[in-house]
């Protein structure tokens, strides 16, 4: 980039429109039912699905598909990751992520880099080399197996909550992390099934050398790029959290080659850059519930700049302290995030449960129908037969009467 470049100026509501866009809400869902095509384009985009292991309405992976396509069988995603050839795979991306298969040889520098690695799995492999090559072995002789089914009689150490893992379960990620096993899909309990790569990855994947460090981290940042439309450093560092000098590298050699075009938001206090193949769509005219962890989400001082919205993750927050709820999903309106609400699915009861509902400063008066409206095509897609409406939020009254006259 020559240093007599131009920043192209935007305004916020530009800028907004340009991010959604690229992030596939401005095309509007398909009429027709939802096939391999529209997983792939939805891929393309997004490069990931990151997994959360909450499953208080539906799991985290399953939710970016929904909110761009609307209700689609799941069964589209479980081939796609699951079954040959392979669109997707478990690695380490954002976090824990189901990623295009395409971007595998992308991320080599990190499964060559323990520095990033959980301390448990790091530390079996220092400590029981020869018991890491064993399960390795076991891998490779008797795969696909879950930790479970290689290791059920070593003993877990319970005396603390959270990361309880086996000696077995941690080698295996070691393993995991290192690229030298991969998760061939998930069970029932949703727990890992590992696998040798070359009976996981196609082969034309297989074959394909790692990249060197700086020409991942342009792919990465050049993915990133495209995926967020409009950008400031930290959101492409954050997208697959990269570390900040290879970023700023590849973020020049992306800017001379022409891919990131220097850009101005008003208002913003940080330089952003569009990529070149970014459009600033006339309007926006999404309705989408939108998961906590949507690369929409993703970073949060970028999601304040774009909406005004300041969101966190309340999952961790002691119940009394949480101020809008636990599982709490942005509802995306025209192109503006206009409410929020936390949700549940009651499966004993069959029923969609809003446990709060807040309405954002500048909601339209039409957010509780349209929220409404959004909820109960939520609820056809998980299989809940009625949406429930608790009395927590100032957006509560009009959203349960809302339901009421849709219901009737």
């Amino acid at each position: 980039m020559s240093p007599a470049s131009t920043p192209r100026r935007y305004s916020p509501a530009q800028a907004r429109r340009i991010a959604l866009g690229a992030l596939g809400f401005a095309r509007g869902r398909p009429a027709a039912t939802v096939g391999p095509r529209h997983l792939r384009a939805v891929l393309d985009r997004l490069g990931l699905f990151q997994i959360d292991s909450v499953n208080v309405l539906q799991r985290a992976h399953y939710l970016p598909l929904y909110s761009r396509l609307g209700p689609y069988d799941v069964d589209l995603l479980h081939r796609a990751a699951g079954r040959a050839p392979r669109r997707l795979v478990e690695y380490w991306a954002h976090e824990a992520a189901y990623l295009d298969v395409r971007l595998w040889p992308a991320l080599g520098f990190r499964r060559a880099d323990e520095s990033g690695m959980w301390n448990g799995p790091r530390q079996v492999a220092r400590e029981n080399a020869r018991f890491v090559d064993w399960v390795l072995a076991e891998v490779g002789e008797r795969g696909p197996l879950t930790a479970r089914q290689i290791e059920a009689d070593i003993p877990r150490e319970r005396s603390r909550w959270g990361w309880n893992w086996s000696e077995g379960k941690k080698a295996l990620e070691y393993l995991f992390y290192r690229g030298e096993v991969m998760a061939a899909g998930r069970n029932a309990q949703f727990e890992r099934i590992y696998d040798l790569p070359e009976r996981v990855l196609p082969a034309d994947v297989a074959e394909r050398p790692d990249l060197p460090a700086d020409e991942a981290h342009r792919v990465l940042v050049g993915h990133a790029a495209r995926a967020l439309g409009i950008a400031t450093a930290p959101c492409l560092r954050d997208y697959f959290r990269l570390a900040a000098e290879p970023v700023r590298r590849a973020v020049a050699d992306l800017a001379d080659a022409g891919e990131l075009v220097p850009t101005r938001v008003s208002g913003w206090d940080r330089p952003a850059w569009r990529h070149r193949d970014a459009t600033v769509p006339r309007a926006v005219h999404a309705r989408a519930l939108v998961s906590p962890f949507d690369p929409l989400i993703f970073e949060r001082t970028r999601l304040k700049a774009l909406f005004g919205m300041d969101y966190r993750i309340e999952i961790y927050v002691p119940a009394p302290k949480r101020v809008y709820g636990y599982y709490v999903l942005p509802f995306l309106l025209g192109d503006d995030l206009v409410a929020r609400v936390d949700l549940k699915h009651d499966r004993a009861a069959g029923h969609l449960v809003v446990q709060a509902a807040h309405a954002e400063p500048q909601a339209p008066a039409h957010t509780a129908a349209e929220l409404a409206a959004e909820l109960a095509t939520m609820a056809r897609w998980i299989g809940a037969q009625e949406v429930v409406v608790a009395d927590r939020g100032d957006l509560a009254a009009l959203l349960a009467r809302a339901v009421a006259g849709a219901l009737g």
